[in-house]
């Protein structure tokens, strides 16, 4: 299961869907994120808390650790998958779910691993991609 920044956000920032999402994190065999959506995750945290870039980075860190969600590389397939659900999916595209780069990516990397997306919100329920919880 790859899980978006929406998720880490929420889990962090003890929204309403807080357990539910770390209840399925618990449950997978692999759940695993990227770099880019840790970015999302830390500029997100430092916003909505008004804490330094170094605290939310090391809150995040430290959530994934226990979490035991694995960073993987963002690469030349996460890439050019990011670029069909750009096409797909973007925003100003013309397609409802609006995805930004930082969705597209998330998007990509859940399709090149093969695995579900966890995710808060509703951009990528208009995708077709698997909601890890479904």
């Amino acid at each position: 299961m790859f899980v978006d920044a929406s998720a880490l956000v929420a889990i962090l920032t003890d929204e309403s869907a807080r357990d539910a999402l770390l209840d399925r994190i618990d449950r997978d065999a692999g759940p695993i994120t990227s770099a880019l959506a840790i970015f999302e995750t830390v500029a997100a945290l430092a916003r909505k808390k008004a804490q330094s870039v170094t605290d939310a980075r090391a809150q995040i860190e430290e959530s994934l650790a226990v979490s035991g969600i694995r960073v993987v590389p963002l690469a030349e397939a996460e890439g050019s998958a990011s670029l069909d659900a750009f096409e797909r999916f973007g925003k100003g595209r013309g397609h409802p779910a609006r995805l930004n780069m930082g969705d597209c990516f998330a998007y990509a990397c859940a399709r090149v691993h093969g695995v579900p997306l966890l995710f808060v919100g509703d951009d990528f329920a208009r995708t077709d991609i698997a909601s890890a919880l479904a």
